[in-house]
């Protein structure tokens, strides 16, 4: 039995997670892997048909690996992989004599243990239901509301209907998550404020199908998705994408106050973005509003929030899922820790310390940013008042294209979980191969020739690179005394392993550095400190 467990009253689970989308499947899968029992609840009993989320990022393709799920998720992507997934930029319109490269996530593959992968959000849903459902620790509730989430010393119960149906339950459990989405119901019981910036803009999502419009791009080979600036948008975009390779597409860009369905010509609104006429056949017309939102706090209690329940902002360079599956692994492997008795409330606490700031900058330092740098680029230049310094400056633009995607790489610096916990949190940092603590770990070839990554446990891992046996020792010994799951990599500090720049890597379960040091020997009183740290328990 999960050790905390024992304080609450007939649990059905461990875990109660309110929303089945890719977040909360995810951290159902998270859980479900260690060993904790937990329950979803999901209102719809299937995915949704729309092609949201699409762009996955090498990180998150490491947790698909991690998961148990990365050949089942690119077996399932609507593109053929020979074709390629990369997207541009382009001035006016598609067909225009102004484009580059944009978001070449293939810049920063060699840091990562898996390739970045493109598929519709419904397809991604599809492949994580099906691996939970593979695990017997795991329990689906599709078709159920979660009505009322209350909490109480001991546990929490969640108030659950069948919206097709009279079923009703009552579930308890240790603690609840809210993967439920921007309008989340357990953010609202839980009495967890938001940070609003509305942009005051009107955006409208369309599905179509045109075979035309894949030959009229054809002069784009491997190109999946579309950014157009228009200097009327003022710095918003007009922005297209694949769905599949040849028929079917998605569009959102900014729409006039009072637009409906039935009362705007999308067709010559898709013509003007593209330069050419193509014939269109809708399938889906919706709306939403471009704001960015991110809860005061993502725990209260044992309740917590994550994915779009504990923040939101316009689907501008695919970071909202792939955020949102990182808050999954974060919380996921903390929430077990705490469950299976070696954890703390300081490392159920560091969840919130470290994935909040990473969505406030991934706001401020890109995509905001992205926004107001391109209002001022359209301002401050247009071709046909001086060709020349467009062009310089759009030239300008492409080189800076391929910096931000370097840019882009969460870090936990100013985790009160890390050693040392220097500097801030933060989505803004350097793809680099030496281990720091607080960033991803690189990937690396061992002498004996296996990756790093395919020698990591599913808890922490001490990567001892020609370290002596005596700090090794005081590890292992250590790790037993604190009930913490540890495994030891020993290997020279050879070939690939001296990037790393360290004898010791302390490697977190979701593959973050804990804790490096180049010292040659370290002792017990230094080894239980390091992982006392780690494990939020001082």
């Amino acid at each position: 039995m999960n050790k905390i467990e024992t304080g609450a009253a007939s649990p059905d689970a461990a875990v109660i997670v309110v929303g089945g989308g890719p977040v909360g499947m995810g951290l159902a899968i998270e859980l479900g892997q260690r060993g904790i029992r937990c329950i979803v609840v999901e209102r719809y009993a299937q995915p949704q048909p729309i092609p949201k989320g699409q762009n996955l990022t090498q990180r998150t393709m490491e947790h698909f690996h991690f998961w148990g799920a990365e050949q089942q998720l690119r077996a399932a992507r609507t593109i053929p992989p020979e074709y390629g997934i990369g997207g541009l930029t382009a001035y006016g319109t598609l067909l225009g004599p102004y484009s580059y490269d944009w978001l070449q996530r293939d810049l920063v593959r060699p840091y990562y243990y898996t390739a970045n992968e493109r598929l519709p959000q419904y397809a991604t849903e599809a492949v994580l239901r099906a691996r939970a459902a593979g695990l017997p620790s795991v329990e689906t509730l599709y078709g159920w509301d979660a009505e009322s989430v209350q909490q109480d010393d001991a546990g929490v119960t969640v108030t659950v209907r069948e919206r097709k149906g009279d079923g009703r339950r009552v579930l308890r459990a240790a603690y609840a998550v809210g993967c439920d989405g921007a309008r989340s119901t357990v953010r609202e019981q839980a009495a967890i404020p938001q940070t609003r910036t509305d942009h005051d803009r009107v955006m409208v999502l369309l599905v179509f199908r045109s075979r035309q419009l894949h030959e009229l791009l054809q002069r784009y080979p491997g190109k999946s998705y579309y950014n157009v600036l228009q200097p009327q948008l003022q710095g918003y975009w007009k922005f297209l994408g694949r769905v599949d390779l040849g028929n079917t597409w998605f569009f959102h860009a900014p729409v006039p106050a009072g637009t409906t369905a039935d009362n705007f010509d999308f067709k010559a609104f898709l013509h003007d973005a593209v330069g050419a006429q193509f014939e269109v056949e809708f399938e889906h017309i919706g709306f939403w509003d471009l704001r960015f939102a991110i809860a005061d706090r993502y725990r209260a209690g044992r309740l917590f929030i994550a994915g779009d329940a504990a923040h939101s902002h316009p689907p501008y360079g695919g970071y909202g899922v792939n955020s949102g599956l990182e808050d999954a692994r974060n919380l996921g492997w903390k929430l077990a820790a705490t469950l299976q008795g070696w954890g703390g409330e300081a490392l159920l606490d560091s969840y919130d310390a470290e994935r909040r700031p990473v969505f406030a900058s991934t706001i401020d330092d890109f995509i905001a940013r992205s926004i107001a740098e391109d209002r001022t680029f359209l301002e401050s230049h247009d071709p046909a008042r001086d060709r020349a310094g467009f062009e310089a400056a759009w030239q300008a633009r492409a080189e800076g294209a391929v910096g931000e995607v370097h840019a882009f790489e969460p870090n936990y610096e100013g985790s009160p979980v890390v050693s040392p916990g220097k500097g801030v949190c933060s989505a803004k940092g350097s793809h680099r191969f030496e281990a720091r603590a607080g960033h991803h770990l690189a990937p690396a070839m061992l002498a004996g020739g296996a990756n790093v990554y395919e020698t990591l446990g599913s808890g922490f891992t001490l990567l001892a690179l020609g370290a002596d046996e005596s700090g090794v020792k005081a590890f292992v010994e250590a790790a037993a005394r604190l009930e913490m799951p540890l495994i030891v990599v020993q290997a020279p500090a050879q070939g690939e392993a001296q990037r790393y720049a360290a004898r010791w890597v302390l490697v977190r379960p979701d593959q973050f550095v804990a804790w490096v040091s180049d010292d040659a020997g370290v002792t017990p009183e230094a080894a239980r400190r390091v992982l006392s740290l780690a494990r939020g328990r001082h």
